[in-house]
């Protein structure tokens, strides 16, 4: 099913099978190649509750409670960014702005995030189970991979991936990097001055989310949940 621009999806993401962030984004674009997506700082969303402010990743799948953390309503906070979703690949791509961004200025890129990841859409929802390990590209294309400790103390956990799998996820990452190595897209300056229409004011905070399995049904009211980027 084609996705008219404007159209609002919620964006979810999962760490080791708990839900850490759902945020309305607005859809620019879905092609064959993939989605591509607005996400404004200011957003009404949705984040796992967890004591002291912790992030959900520092917390190992076997201490959280079992029915998972309660979500907190809260705003997206970090800067504006546009989210590329390539068809069928593991791994989406931010164009990340300066939160100074007015409807009457164009916002200010400062350089893109390799966010490695597993995608499954369902309806209005794009479910992101997190893969840890990333990329920082800078606007001059240089690059270096990011939580890279993390992702080697989560590889071989049940939650999260074995060590095969660990190689094909870095596999993917260091494809990414010879794309920017190459400027070829999406790192050749497409969408660099991207701003979205003014009538595109922030998404309404959504229900709160609903508990799913990582293969998309959902769980007991009272049971774990599955996938703020970090």
């Amino acid at each position: 099913m084609h996705l008219e621009p404007g159209r609002v999806l919620h964006w979810n993401l999962h760490v080791g099978g708990h839900l850490s962030t759902s945020v309305p984004v607005r859809v620019v674009e879905h092609t064959a190649g993939g989605l591509l997506l607005w996400l404004s700082r200011g957003t009404p969303m949705w984040r796992a509750d967890l004591p002291g402010g912790a992030h959900l990743r520092d917390v190992a799948p076997e201490e959280r409670p079992e029915g998972g953390y309660p979500f907190r309503a809260g705003l997206w906070s970090s800067g504006h960014a546009l989210i590329h979703q390539p068809a069928g690949a593991a791994h989406a791509v931010l164009w990340l702005f300066a939160p100074g961004w007015s409807p009457r200025a164009r916002p200010r890129f400062r350089g893109w995030y390799v966010n490695l990841e597993h995608r499954t859409r369902r309806g209005d929802d794009v479910d992101v189970a997190d893969h840890e390990l990333d990329l920082l590209v800078a606007p001059d294309r240089t690059w270096r991979w990011k939580d890279e400790e993390s992702f080697a103390r989560m590889t071989g956990h049940p939650a999260h991936w074995t060590a095969e799998e660990a190689v094909a996820i870095r596999a993917e990452g260091e494809r990414v990097a010879r794309l920017a190595e190459a400027r070829a897209f999406p790192f050749d300056g497409t969408w660099c001055d991207f701003a979205p229409p003014r009538s595109w004011t922030a998404p309404p905070l959504p229900p709160r989310p609903v508990p799913r399995l990582p293969g998309g049904a959902e769980r007991p009211a009272d049971g774990n949940e599955e996938g703020e980027l970090g």
